[in-house]
């Protein structure tokens, strides 16, 4: 299939969305499919057998989006409504593939054209002005929730990324055939075995020191001021722990140095900023324990499969975010509060073999489960069902 896919994010930055697409895409041109992105005028190119990128113009004064809900995908989106519709006058196409908010550009040029649509449900996008702590959401969460309703029932098959996601689709629409396919590959490569030591002797942390390692956004979501509010508890305990966040931008680092600095922690924690994606390995090496605070939201954060594969002890939030994937089995949940979530990490480093055997059987789960073999044959019956049922038959109003 000759496929028009549309990604309103900046296609390539090594964030969670964008690895996505990245992944989404490379499987499909390994399947033999060829593949034109329509993405926006930032990021960097990648360079894939059948992939081929066309980037809208930048609206005046735009310089950058960030991750979330942003005045700045406003004239983006416009942008990227225009350039889709000249590819699609210019080329002919078997399906349109679409992330995002760019399923509503998608589910109407699909219908224009004549062609099956497969909308990609990263999250619900709703949710997403609680997650990001958006102040006038009422409105936007209200717009967000007829765009969801609208993609998904003029979708002919809609892919979603955790089981959660299934649920919101078959509130919406129980017809339409939905894909689980987990972004375990989007996440990152294992660590190699002692690249850890390189770290910790670049960090100034001796090789038997306890450190907890917390990769990805600064977002509001993803729960730092509880990490932090909990490793206070720990340095309380066990003075010897350190604590290593990798990822944040240059201001939210500064902020969250600021935090810490009123908490008293700083010869206890490290900050590195951003790191290139093929650098994290090594800082999941380094740790003895990980953690995900998570503390809003449904979506599986994307570093967890990552973590998995690593065979370190994962401290995780007992919510839905992680428990769709993690269990007590393979991780240390905690309630989502700062004790508990300090007891847990106390727990698993006060406990070598026990911490070692749940480390060992999430390396199992992600061996087994999480695999590039699963994520291939999912991706193919995605595209079956594609190819299947032919275009989306006329939808209802979305109301």
């Amino acid at each position: 299939m000759h496929i028009l896919m549309i990604a309103p994010e900046p296609f390539f930055e090594p964030r969670g969305t964008p690895f996505s697409q990245f992944h989404r895409i490379r499987a499909l041109t390994t399947l033999g499919h060829t593949v034109d992105l329509v993405t926006y005028p930032f990021g960097r190119d990648v360079s894939l057998e059948g992939l081929r990128i066309f980037r809208c113009a930048r609206p005046p004064f735009v310089r950058r989006v960030g991750i979330g809900p942003s005045w700045a995908k406003v004239p983006l989106d416009l942008a990227l409504t225009w350039t889709t519709l000249r590819r699609a006058w210019r080329t002919r196409y078997d399906a349109v593939h679409s992330h995002e908010e760019g399923g509503v550009i998608g589910a109407l040029v699909a219908r224009w054209l004549g062609v099956p649509h497969l909308y990609d449900m990263h999250s619900s996008l709703p949710q997403q002005v609680t997650n990001f702590n958006y102040s006038r959401g009422g409105w936007l969460a209200r717009l967000l929730a007829w765009g969801e309703r609208l993609m998904i029932r003029r979708s002919t098959v809609v892919i979603v990324i955790c089981p959660d996601l299934e649920l919101t689709v078959r509130e919406i629409d129980r017809h339409v055939p939905v894909v689980l396919i987990e972004n375990a590959p989007g996440s990152g490569h294992p660590p190699e075995a002692g690249s850890g030591a390189r770290v910790r002797q670049s960090l100034g942390l001796g090789a038997a020191a306890p450190v907890v390692v917390y990769t990805g956004t600064f977002e509001h979501y993803q729960g730092l001021d509880l990490l932090f509010d909990a490793f206070g508890l720990v340095a309380a305990s066990r003075p010897d722990a350190r604590l290593v966040v990798v990822g944040g931008e240059p201001k939210q680092v500064e902020a969250a140095r600021r935090g810490i600095a009123a908490r008293r922690l700083e010869a206890s924690v490290t900050f590195t900023g951003q790191q290139p994606a093929d650098d994290v390995p090594a800082y999941l090496d380094a740790a003895t324990v990980l953690a995900s605070p998570r503390s809003i939201g449904t979506n599986t954060p994307l570093k967890i499969y990552q973590y998995l594969r690593s065979g370190r002890p994962i401290v995780a939030t007992r919510l839905p975010t992680h428990t769709q994937v993690l269990s007590d089995e393979v991780a240390f949940l905690a309630e989502a509060n700062p004790k508990a979530f300090a007891d847990a990490i106390l727990r698993a480093l006060s406990n070598p073999e026990e911490a070692e055997a749940v480390g060992e059987r999430a390396k199992a789960l992600a061996n087994t489960k999480y695999t590039e073999e699963a994520f291939m044959a999912k991706t193919a019956r995605a595209v079956e069902l594609l190819a299947r049922r032919g275009p989306v038959p006329a939808a209802e109003g979305a109301s």
